[in-house]
């Protein structure tokens, strides 16, 4: 059974995804080689080791504020950013740690703005959910539900006037997908034709109610057929899924097609953010998820029925892994805090 499958017991509701239908129309999924296997697992262990430690950190009082962790949900980012080439743009929301990783932001950087320190990537006045690198064309980060799609849509258009054929990915939730300006975004995007992808990555629970309490239209990926913008739902917990949808996405866009969308059907294994206990949910749910659907033991499992690589070498890759995120944990709790002057650095008024 397809994650897309696996529903709340409180998720009472026609099935949206007819195994017929599935049958006759099988998503593309991409034939991956040894390297882009490895690859695809360094990257989401990167991020889930990161988010962990991240989570660490919060309890023991060395972050502050609001922290919205990505663990389970790698291999949305992950498969997007093997799709997307150089000069690409990539904006989000607030879940946002591991679409700056998997962009190739600096794990010390990151986890410093984390922590409010100087080294950080917005000279620690942005915390977790305002983070922003021109040289990666990662444009945030953002606190306001679903305020990355109007600007997502800004971006795309910019890419239009200026002649360039680089596509902007703009990721939202399911609970942004409900807000207003993310359907005047839709109607400018349609209407002058922008090289955007929407990215819904749809976790099931918004805040912390199910998509099926709260949403008429529970399919996401037609929410742009009024516009005429095209949507395809996706396995979003297999990152192969992920990079065959973004691979055709990019090209429909770069072809000069106008915005498509994709919903990207995932799941978060913690709560909302640091403070949700979650209890809106079953922790059978969730361990059910966690051991039949993993995005990255789906890796782990390939990489080993192929002998592309021995249970000694997957170690040797985590405890890397591990190696990169404590020393970002390091710097970012030795780091200097701001000097106080910067209190006015950087500030519109």
């Amino acid at each position: 059974m397809a994650i897309a499958k696996t529903k709340a017991a409180d998720q009472i509701a026609p099935d949206r995804r007819a195994a017929a239908d599935q049958a006759a129309h099988p998503a593309p999924v991409a034939e991956f080689t040894k390297d882009e296997e490895l690859e695809a697992l360094r990257q989401m262990l990167l991020i889930r080791r990161f988010e962990e430690k991240a989570g660490q950190m919060y309890g023991m009082g060395l972050i502050g504020g609001f922290c919205h962790l990505y663990i389970g949900q790698e291999a949305v980012v992950v498969g997007m950013e093997m799709a997307k080439r150089q000069g690409d743009q990539m904006i989000t929301g607030y879940r946002d740690h591991g679409h700056m990783l998997a962009c190739g932001m600096d794990p010390k950087g990151v986890m410093a703005e984390l922590t409010g320190r100087r080294g950080g990537y917005s000279k620690g006045k942005g915390g977790s959910m305002h983070m922003f690198s021109r040289e990666k064309n990662f444009y945030g980060g953002h606190g306001i539900v679903g305020a990355s799609v109007p600007i997502g849509t800004g971006l795309a258009f910019a890419n239009k006037y200026r002649d360039s054929d680089s596509v902007c990915l703009t990721f939202f939730g399911d609970g942004a997908a409900n807000q207003g300006q993310v359907y005047e975004s839709f109607n400018m995007a349609e209407l002058w034709k922008l090289p955007v992808v929407y990215i819904i990555e749809n976790n099931r629970y918004a805040m912390g109610t199910a998509v099926t309490r709260s949403s008429a239209q529970t399919d996401l990926s037609k929410r742009g057929l009024s516009f005429n913008i095209p949507g395809t739902e996706v396995d979003g917990m297999d990152v192969r899924a992920v990079k065959a949808a973004g691979d055709e996405a990019i090209a429909w866009c770069r072809a000069g097609n106008g915005p498509t969308i994709l919903e990207m059907m995932t799941y978060r294994y913690r709560g909302h953010s640091m403070s949700d206990p979650a209890k809106y949910r079953t922790k059978e749910e969730v361990d059910k998820v966690r051991t039949e659907h993993d995005p990255i033991e789906q890796v782990r499992a390939r990489l080993l029925a192929r002998n592309w690589a021995s249970e000694e070498d997957l170690k040797k890759i985590d405890g890397s892994v591990r190696a990169i995120v404590n020393e970002a944990a390091e710097f970012a709790t030795h780091d200097a805090e701001p000097d106080p002057s910067e209190l006015y650095t950087d500030v519109y008024r």
